[in-house]
This record gives C-alpha cells, sequence and structure tokens, in this order.
C-alpha cells in the first residue's frame, strides 16, 4: 500500500480564517491604540513643560514682589506709626476737651460759697475736696452735680465741720459714665 502522500492544498481552510480575522484586527487596531496613547503621553510631556515654565514665571514674580515689598515696608511701618500716633493723639484730644468741659461744668455748679481746695481727673471719676460755709449751698451742689448728664453715681467721702473757720470740708467723689469707645459721655448744653 501506498504511504499517505503529503497533501497540498491551495485554498484556504475556512477555521482558521476567523483566526487569522481576530488576529489581523488585533494587530491594527493594536497599533492604533499604542498610537494613539503615545500621542497622549506626548500631549501631557508637553503640558508639563508649559506648567513648568509658568510655575518658574509665578516663582520670578513673587520674588520680585517680595523685594518690592521689602522695599516699602519701612515706609509702611512709618505711616502706620503715624497712624497709630495720631489716633492717639485724636483720642487725647477728645479726652481733653471732654475733661475741660466737665470741669468748666463742675465749677459752675458750685455755689458763690463754696471755695474749691483739688479736682482730680482720672479715668471714669473726678475727686473734688472743697470748703463750702452752709449745708444749704453743699446740698445744691451735690444736686446739680446729680442732674448731671456725665455723672453715673456721686459719693460723698468725707464730711467735716471746723468750727474755727466756720466751714466744712468736703471731698466729693462723682463716678462719670463712659461711653462705647471709653471716652466720657457729656451732653452739650
Amino acid at each position: 500500500m501506498a504511504k499517505n502522500s503529503a497533501s497540498i492544498n491551495l485554498l484556504k481552510s475556512t477555521r482558521n480564517e476567523t483566526i487569522e480575522q481576530i488576529i489581523n484586527w488585533a494587530l491594527t487596531i493594536g497599533r492604533t491604540l499604542v498610537i494613539a496613547v503615545e500621542l497622549v503621553a506626548l500631549c501631557a510631556f508637553i503640558y508639563r513643560f508649559s506648567l513648568d515654565t509658568q510655575l518658574q514665571d509665578l516663582r520670578t514674580k513673587i520674588k520680585d514682589e517680595q523685594t518690592i515689598i521689602g522695599f516699602l515696608k519701612q515706609n509702611e511701618d512709618t505711616f502706620r506709626n503715624l497712624q497709630n500716633r495720631l489716633s492717639i493723639a485724636s483720642s487725647a484730644s477728645t479726652t481733653g476737651e471732654q475733661n475741660a468741659t466737665i470741669y468748666k461744668d463742675i465749677l459752675n455748679f458750685a455755689p458763690t460759697e463754696m471755695t474749691f481746695k483739688s479736682v482730680t481727673f482720672s479715668t471714669n471719676k473726678v475727686n473734688i475736696q472743697a470748703d463750702v460755709s452752709s449745708i444749704n449751698s453743699l446740698s445744691v451742689f451735690i444736686a446739680s452735680l446729680k442732674a448731671y448728664s456725665a455723672t453715673d453715681s456721686i459719693s460723698l467721702d468725707k464730711i467735716e465741720n471746723n468750727a474755727s473757720s466756720a466751714l466744712i470740708s468736703v471731698s466729693v467723689t462723682v463716678n462719670l459714665k463712659q461711653t462705647k469707645g471709653g471716652v466720657n459721655a457729656v451732653s452739650k448744653n
């Protein structure tokens, strides 16, 4: 018998055709995917260079502005110091004016028989030491102080009768009202 001879088939077989189509499709699509991924990576690389350039520009700009701010710092410190001093001077001026008004009003409340030994101002109170010739004059003075708009409370600290001089020595403490800013409240009459 004859040995199996090798057969040559010049026609394509149908069962290997699907495998060849899958391999063909994978190679074409795979190549396209690889090219697309490389393009995305190249774009990201170029974008990174642009971001690095922008970052470097911003750092340079910040250093330039820091130099300008450092140069102007002395002027800013001088300006702020001047503003603080002006604020303090303004509040001292306002306080001084109000203290002068309170002092003038207290002197106007005093009857003619009253002699002041001392009038001392502190932050929110006035200490008065005076000599008065009669209790009625003292009562009028105390009533005037109580009715005064800047007065919060009054305390009569000392009453001493000097028989030799026929005078009554008194010490009065007037607590003044405070406003929000810490300045005494005085109404203009």
